[in-house]
């Protein structure tokens, strides 16, 4: 029961690795808000500052305390290149993928250092370490958080609060079903994730297992870092992985 008595917020939570996470969480012993666009506990978008001063304030109000804040709610935008996308589609990524999480941030910050403390995290990508990963603004949007969690730690110096990010690999959710579902019709299952030394996919659960780390006290030193959860993809520049034990001829 590492999250015992603790009041958490997760965002995105109504599928892929939110709803994984908010399972996660309660599993132990967090009480967890919910929220999403629709559908899931609590209705919020993420890129409205109301909303989302109305998601840390109700539930302050209705748990008397908030410990931890999962920003994980995130759009993909396709990935169309520089000159196929226009100005409102940027605008729209960023709100919600770059936005959102400065919004978490900026509102949970002050609940948490009223309690004495908390975690925020946030969901990046390796589309925000290198390209290849996805489309422009995506992946602008997700270096974006990147650099967002290392200058929010600094700026919560004695507020005992800590800023980390999660850079997830190629995991299969709602948002990237399509590239799953392209691939098994194409009699292509077993290539998926084929560019990372796992060559395999990754689950959900697999986040949120990061996701728990960063929100428990097991991470107490760990502030300001973008943690990758790839199978190894961002360890080298892609290229075929032979299996272990065989050479190449």
């Amino acid at each position: 029961m590492r999250l015992a008595n603790k009041i958490a917020i997760v965002t995105g939570a109504r599928s892929g690795i939110g709803k994984a996470t908010v399972e996660l969480f309660r599993s132990e012993g967090a009480t967890v808000v919910g929220a999403d666009l629709h559908g899931a506990h609590v209705d919020c978008d993420v890129g409205d500052e109301a909303q989302v001063q109305a998601l840390v304030d109700n539930t302050v109000r209705d748990h008397g305390s908030l410990d931890i804040f999962f920003a994980n709610a995130g759009i993909s935008g396709g990935f169309d290149g520089i000159f196929d996308q226009d100005a409102a589609m940027w605008t729209e990524i960023l709100r919600i993928n770059l936005i959102g999480p400065f919004l978490a941030i900026k509102y949970a910050a002050p609940a948490m250092k009223a309690g004495g403390g908390g975690s925020i995290i946030c969901t990046a990508s390796v589309a925000g370490l290198r390209a290849g990963a996805g489309g422009p603004a995506y992946s602008a949007s997700k270096a974006g958080v990147i650099n967002l969690v290392k200058v929010a730690a600094t700026q919560m110096v004695g507020a005992g609060i800590r800023v980390n990010a999660i850079c997830p690999g190629l995991i299969e959710t709602g948002m990237t079903q399509p590239i799953f579902d392209r691939a098994r019709d194409k009699g292509q299952g077993d290539r998926i994730g084929h560019l990372n030394p796992m060559k395999r996919g990754g689950l959900p659960v697999e986040i949120a297992n990061a996701a728990l780390f960063l929100a428990s006290d097991e991470s107490s030193y760990v502030n300001g870092q973008a943690i990758t959860v790839d199978g190894g993809l961002s360890a080298s520049h892609p290229y075929n992985h032979q299996s272990y034990g065989r050479t190449s001829t």
